[in-house]
């Protein structure tokens, strides 16, 4: 379909993407309330038997790590675990799947760059002194470049125009993509974040990730933004060709972080989470 790329077409068209996990606004909704959490969690994982596999499987590797009998009830796993472990994995598999169904057909390593990003998001969340959700910033940097998903469902021909002008040009991607669209990918994706129901933080950070000055001071924008620098700059998700040019200075001070201090402990955690936090989610996909 010729022509700019409207909000109202967005929403015309959730009715037929695929359902958002209603699992992940369960848990950002119980996050202020820790036995909440983990009651919802609870009876989530009773019945969802990849996330009770998944839970088992993350306790049973701690065991046998540490020469302890293998566990076989979920509820057993999720008191070993433990909430955070738990949430991470719900959300992990539950958005793995939904973007799964989301573009089956992708050209490219869609969840491979997703996750890489989630990994070094979730990081800086955890670095920063700012108070930021950890679960949030995991939800908005998975989904961070969920319009592109959009854009290869609904306009795969302009989109790899865009894509061939942006390489030839030797430009960012969104430049091609508001040239074509009159919007980039950013902007479709915190739309549909919206649309889903989900926290305007986490839609801030979606919209804003390219354009990160323009969505400060909200801090996630800024997690969102420096955790794709980060994965581009370390190659996490081996892309070739995908290269972020510059990182924005405001968002490096909001966050308090400081390349010369504490660069390397942060690179070293984030490699180590690289290859072994996700680890056990790389099989569904």
């Amino acid at each position: 379909m010729a022509g700019p790329v409207t909000q109202q077409r967005i929403l015309d068209s959730c009715e037929a993407l695929p359902a958002f996990p209603l699992v992940v606004l369960q848990i950002m909704q119980t996050l202020e309330d820790p036995e909440a959490s983990l009651n919802l969690l609870s009876r989530q994982v009773e019945t969802d038997a990849v996330i009770a596999a998944r839970v088992l499987s993350l306790c049973n590797r701690a065991a046998t790590a540490q020469g302890r009998a293998p566990v076989s009830d979920v509820f057993t796993a999720l008191s070993l675990v433990g909430l955070a472990r738990v949430r991470e994995a719900a959300l992990t598999i539950k958005l793995a799947s939904f973007l799964q169904d989301f573009s089956p057909a992708q050209e490219y390593d869609f969840w491979s760059h997703s996750l890489a990003c989630a990994v070094c998001g979730v990081e800086v969340a955890h670095y920063t002194h700012v108070e930021v959700c950890v679960d949030a910033s995991l939800i908005a940097c998975l989904l961070h470049d969920i319009g592109q998903l959009w854009l290869q469902r609904y306009e795969p021909v302009r989109l790899a125009a865009a894509r061939r002008a942006a390489q030839e040009r030797d430009t960012e991607i969104d430049v091609a993509e508001r040239e074509v669209f009159g919007v980039d990918h950013c902007t479709i994706g915190g739309w549909l974040a919206c649309a889903w129901g989900l926290s305007d933080n986490i839609c801030h950070g979606i919209g804003h990730h390219h354009a990160p000055d323009a969505g400060l001071p909200e801090p996630l924008v800024a997690v969102v933004h420096i955790g794709e620098v980060l994965n581009r700059a370390l190659n996490l998700s081996h892309a070739e060709g995908k290269h972020m040019r510059w990182i924005s200075e405001s968002c490096c001070e909001l966050l308090g972080m400081d390349w010369g201090h504490d660069s390397q402990s942060l690179f070293g955690r984030i490699e180590a989470r690289s290859r072994h936090a996700f680890a056990p989610f790389m099989p569904l996909v």
